[in-house]
């Protein structure tokens, strides 16, 4: 089934959009980016994801092609089965080397089980691995800002010291986030800088970006800004 597979990506393999991929991937080999397109990756995965033999691909890790790992993040993220999805999700960290992968993979059945994910990503979070991390990280931004929001998760990113350029953006990005829904809570963790200057700053700057924040605050932010 891999061969197949390998085969079935190359077939829809676009050499331009390859060119441009490996631009914005400077941690992946540009020899291992095929250069298939997202919306052909996600229709894929939906296909395999109903023959029985998925379970071949996904045992077989790490994968040669970055290709390979979007397809792999998609099908995990279609696994309707939490406990099955999150363990698959679980043994799949490990080999995630970047952004893309990382960020593209978001379990729709997570939503469903936020109270069972909690303890999961408190480990992801303590992990030594940049892209389990910076997944940990993400998972709270996306499942955790609303109405299953509580104090203490943006005090559980406030801790995360790296020197890794990928954890750091994610740290600002979810700061950013959280101030455009969580103002009033999160703004002291800005104004007691409570982040290391590089991710104080960023997270500034993408909140100022943000059509969510007022005029008002993010007059206030700027003012914030560390020399």
């Amino acid at each position: 089934m891999n061969d197949q597979i390998i085969e079935e990506l190359f077939r829809l393999q676009d050499k331009k959009y390859r060119d441009f991929q490996t631009k914005l991937l400077p941690t992946v080999d540009p020899c291992t980016v095929i250069g298939v397109r997202t919306p052909d990756l996600r229709k894929y995965a939906g296909q395999l994801a109903k023959d029985e033999e998925v379970s071949t691909f996904l045992n077989d890790l790490p994968h040669r092609y970055f290709d390979e790992n979007q397809l792999h993040a998609f099908i995990i993220s279609g696994i309707k089965d939490f406990d099955k999805c999150l363990k698959e999700t679980e043994r799949f960290l490990p080999f995630v080397d970047n952004w893309a992968t990382c960020d593209q993979m978001s379990p729709k059945i997570f939503r469903k089980h936020k109270a069972e994910l909690v303890d999961s990503i408190k480990r992801w979070i303590r992990s030594d691995e940049t892209y389990t991390v910076r997944f940990g990280i993400g998972m709270l931004m996306e499942h955790f800002l609303d109405e299953d929001f509580d104090t203490g998760y943006p005090e559980m990113v406030a801790r995360v010291r790296s020197e890794e350029y990928y954890v750091n953006m994610m740290i600002a990005w979810y700061f950013a986030t959280a101030l455009a829904k969580q103002y009033e809570t999160v703004l002291p963790y800005i104004e007691d800088r409570r982040l290391d200057k590089w991710t104080h700053n960023k997270t500034i700057s993408k909140a100022v970006d943000s059509y969510r924040i007022s005029a008002e605050q993010k007059e206030y932010l700027k003012s914030l800004r560390l020399k």
